[in-house]
């Protein structure tokens, strides 16, 4: 061995050393983590709906899913980071089974360590101050989930200097003085720092399970011991919160849906897609920046005493422009059973000189009062059972069809959706479940008798979800009825918690088919007569979640047909693009859905010159701001003078519009809850327009 050689060798192994040295100084698996490891693998080869085989093929997405979870966007490994423990492509599997997980816990300390630098070089940077002139010509991308890992730290140094100057510009457009910049980003760069010194080994294994039940579908979920005690308090509503269901989305946290009822639906200060960035309790609290927190703590900063305030600050579901932010205030309260109930209104449509009545029912979820119901209790509270008063109380009032509206609808109880199908049917299938091993499991109704036999309508869109699903799919197979609306969510499949020696497993047993053989999963129920929608697919749905459970089919079950509305469907069509061709909301409906999905396609990065970024910015809210202004002169309302007027008016409740359908309270108890339909132009527009359509049904039947 030469002397240089010696040498190169001595600095390899000083360099492993190094690394071994980090490693050990890093978290280190647990027994009881072992343990999980080892059952969480047996779990999905075994329990899982799917045919799981935890091998080196399986191993090598588990990596490349890991490589996502930790770093999806290429900012902190480089390529020979990933080369070095690239020999978890082909071990991660046996790790997994054996319970050995040194190497990935090696793994993730070396990350750390990556992470830990790059938040320190941060600090170091904004502390000798924010001096950027903004007048550069360089673009940042948005997105660089799809980039080539960085082959030097050069590389890195460049991505995060344009980062750094992007986060001073945002807050610079938002009016902040270069101090506050730079106290702003000490603070929030200091505080991400705090939080990784303080990963755990508990930490690690949550990361790990993220991407090894991520391989298999988005469902099935490890929780540790900590994440299924909160798991359990959310289940039983306990601990008061804002009533929306969070996920990851990179390095930020976003609204996946509102719980129906809950203190953030009631708000309508949040949407679906919507991103926080921020979170300040009370109306006097310092805000804290979440943007790279763990889902878990964002959670725990949200939740807190009933009746308290916190503050979001968020990014919207439709700002195409990310440096655009608003903070909305929520009161925390608990989702009550009552909040959550059926409701109902009547429509009054004034055509060819008569007036005509159609009923609507409100179904915000599939509940059921399972104390009481176990209990014994002959009154217990379920979905049917209101559904059933409300429809008493309507042909009471002798309307001519009803419209069950399932809007935002994400599911519940299973039983509820079969038993609620069986008040439009007499007897008969209305359900599909099949497991792991291929049996499948028919449920249906086997009540004697309806409770309505007159014509109805459906109303859904993309977050009527599970039984909602159930309940439409059925409906449409049938001929029971038209399916109005966008397509659902696609959530097809079937989930139950087990208990591990350390931590919970949730894991996908089952999916649902309708009766006519088809699955829910993954498309969803395409309905009859199709509306435009403002929620883009690829955002949300079953078809934007990673590794979701492909659609299938299964043999059709026998059923009888109670009608046949696709014979008027080319006639219910025609008439229903007459009318929104000058409906003013269904205008901007179209336009706002085509201009939102162009502007997404054409913002692939963000200028970093400040005279620049806010030419864009004012050219896409100009666009948006004359949308706007369109309609509301078209509905005989005052134009806006700025877009950011514009989502504050969407969410607040309106007038009344001037139409010919009108709606009055059919008798509810929940009066605030039938209000409430009217409170969103567009919501309204969309029920006025499913009573037009179902009332053109009653009468193109009528006339044969």
């Amino acid at each position: 061995m030469t002397l240089i050689v010696a040498a190169r060798y001595a600095a390899m192994c000083l360099l492993v050393l190094a690394w071994s040295v980090t490693a050990l100084a890093g978290p280190t698996p647990t027994d009881d983590q072992s343990q999980a490891a080892s059952e969480v693998a047996e779990s999905l080869q075994y329990g899982h709906y799917a045919d799981v085989e935890i091998n080196d093929d399986w191993s090598k997405r588990a990596f490349k899913r890991l490589l996502d979870v930790l770093d999806d966007q290429r900012a902190y490994l480089l390529q020979r980071d990933v080369d070095s423990f690239s020999d978890l492509e082909t071990t991660l599997d046996d790790a997994l089974k054996s319970g050995d997980l040194n190497r990935v816990y090696a793994f993730y300390s070396h990350y750390q360590d990556r992470l830990e630098a790059r938040l320190q070089w941060l600090v170091k940077r904004v502390d000798q101050g924010i001096d950027y002139d903004y007048t550069s010509n360089e673009r940042l991308a948005l997105d660089r989930e799809d980039s080539s890992w960085a082959g030097s730290e050069d590389s890195l140094d460049d991505l995060w200097n344009k980062r750094l100057e992007n986060a001073a510009l945002t807050l610079s457009l938002s009016d902040q003085s270069p101090g506050e910049i730079q106290k702003t980003l000490h603070d929030r760069y200091t505080n991400q720092l705090n939080r990784v010194r303080q990963t755990n080994a508990e930490d690690v294994l949550v990361l790990l399970m993220a991407a090894v039940t991520g391989t298999v579908d988005p469902h099935t979920e490890y929780f540790s011991p900590q994440q299924s005690e909160s798991f359990d308090i959310q289940m039983r509503l306990s601990l008061e919160g804002i009533g929306a269901l969070l996920q990851s989305d990179g390095e930020y946290v976003k609204v996946s849906s509102l719980v129906p009822g809950g203190p953030a639906d009631k708000a309508g200060v949040l949407q679906p897609a919507d991103r926080i960035v921020a979170v300040g309790q009370d109306e006097n609290g310092d805000m804290v920046n979440v943007v790279g927190m763990r889902l878990d703590e964002v959670v725990d900063l949200i939740r807190g005493p009933k009746g308290s305030t916190v503050r979001l600050d968020v990014i919207p579901a439709k700002a195409v422009d990310v440096t655009r932010t608003h903070t909305v205030r929520i009161t925390r309260d608990t989702v009550k059973l009552e909040d959550q109930a059926a409701h109902s209104r009547v429509e009054e449509i004034q055509r060819d000189g008569a007036m005509h009545k159609i009923g609507v029912i409100t179904v915000p979820a599939f509940y059921v009062d399972f104390d009481a119901w176990q209990a014994g209790e002959s009154d217990y509270r379920s979905t049917t059972r209101d559904v059933a008063k409300e429809i008493d109380k309507l042909k009471a009032q002798q309307v001519e069809g009803i419209v069950l509206d399932l809007r935002n609808d994400g599911g519940g109880a299973l039983q509820e959706a079969n038993s609620m199908i069986g008040l439009f049917i007499d007897r008969g299938p209305t359900v599909q479940v099949r497991d792991a091993q291929g049996r499948i499991n028919l449920y249906g109704d086997t009540d004697a008798g309806v409770a309505y036999d007159g014509p109805i309508a459906v109303l859904v869109n993309r977050l009527s979800a599970s039984a909602s699903e159930i309940f439409a799919g059925a409906i449409q197979d049938y001929g029971r009825g038209l399916i109005v609306g966008s397509r659902t969510f696609g959530k097809g499949t079937v989930q139950t918690l087990s208990d591990l020696s350390h931590g919970q497993i949730k894991l996908t047993r089952a999916k649902f088919y309708r009766i006519s053989g088809e699955s829910t999963q993954h498309r969803g129920v395409e309905p009859d007569i199709l509306y435009p929608s403002l929620i883009d697919p690829d955002e949300i749905g079953e078809s934007a979640l990673d590794n979701a459970l492909p659609w299938d089919r299964v043999r059709p079950v026998q059923y009888r047909l109670y009608g046949e509305p696709w014979r008027y469907l080319e006639g219910l069509q025609d008439r229903h693009e007459q009318r929104i061709a000058n409906d003013p909301d269904f205008v901007y409906l179209e336009k706002q859905a085509q201009l939102s999905k162009r502007l997404r396609d054409q913002q692939t990065s963000i200028s970093l010159n400040k005279d620049q970024r806010q030419r864009e910015m004012d050219a896409q809210e100009s666009e948006q701001l004359a949308l706007e202004n369109q309609r509301r002169r078209a509905l005989g309302q005052e134009p806006l003078d700025n877009w950011t007027d514009a989502r504050e008016d969407h969410d607040s409740a309106g007038d009344t519009d001037d139409k010919d359908a009108k709606g009055s309270d059919a008798g509810s108890e929940n009066d605030e809850a039938a209000e409430a339909d009217d409170g969103k132009p567009i919501d309204r527009a969309e029920l006025q327009e499913t009573s037009q359509i179902l009332l053109d049904y009653v009468q193109l039947k009528s006339n044969g």
